[in-house]
């Protein structure tokens, strides 16, 4: 018997906890079972939230750093194409001028040339037959002359503008000195030309000047002569 009675006491005294015991074992339980709210991540990793938010500042500025460093390309990029744009547009402005130096550089030279020209065939015009025979030595200088200064505008490109009488009368190549009616005539055509105009290149250095048709006036008609009113009137009727 006394040996039940000690096993038995060693078990409840096994299983029996202490006061202290008992109150050390179960606070921790008291304290999870107290905690309802669910725990943050803040808690389980502290410092993480501040590590997120530095990553995301972090990213904001390297997204507006390359934002402004597109628009300061895109600047620079639009800079770069004016720039060049401008440089092909001067070196075909300076081929142009170089151009149109070569080819009209002589004009101012060539309207003063264009007098001596009219005085050797003003010359040549008024010679006669007598004279040409009296003076042949001379009027073959002075056909010369005019040759070698007509060879001269050749190279540079200098032309004479000479209609021929029954042309159309050309605005942009003639100058109308005179209108005339002429039986036969194109009205606007040429009838006669008074000074050969000159081009070079494409430009005119002084227009032709000529005289023009003109259309006749047509005579008005006649009214017949039992129209006209000679003042008596009818007779009555009786």
């Amino acid at each position: 018997m006394s040996g039940e009675k000690t096993t038995k006491q060693v078990s409840e005294d096994e299983v029996t906890e202490t006061p202290e015991e008992s109150s050390e074992g179960a606070a921790p339980e008291a304290k999870v079972a107290g905690n309802d709210k669910t725990p943050s991540v803040e808690d389980l990793v502290p410092g993480l939230e501040d590590a997120i938010q530095q990553e995301h500042s972090l990213e904001e500025r390297l997204a507006a750093a390359t934002a402004e460093l597109t628009a300061e390309r895109d600047e620079y990029k639009d800079r770069m194409m004016r720039a060049l744009a401008e440089a092909e547009n001067v070196r075909r402005r300076a081929e142009r001028d170089q151009r149109d130096a070569q080819t009209y550089g002589g004009t101012r030279l060539a309207r003063d040339l264009l007098t001596v020209y009219d005085n050797l065939a003003r010359a040549l015009d008024a010679a006669d037959d007598s004279l040409r025979e009296s003076h042949a030595s001379f009027l073959e200088g002075v056909e010369l002359t005019q040759r070698e200064l007509v060879n001269a505008f050749a190279k540079h490109k200098i032309e004479a503008v000479v209609p021929e009488p029954g042309d159309k009368f050309d605005p942009n190549r003639h100058q109308a000195m005179f209108e005339a009616p002429l039986p036969g005539a194109e009205n606007g055509s040429i009838i006669e030309v008074m000074q050969a105009g000159f081009v070079i290149a494409d430009r005119l250095l002084r227009p032709a000047l000529v005289g023009v048709a003109k259309a006749a006036q047509e005579p008005a008609e006649e009214a017949p002569a039992d129209a006209v009113d000679d003042g008596n009137e009818p007779p009555a009727e009786s």
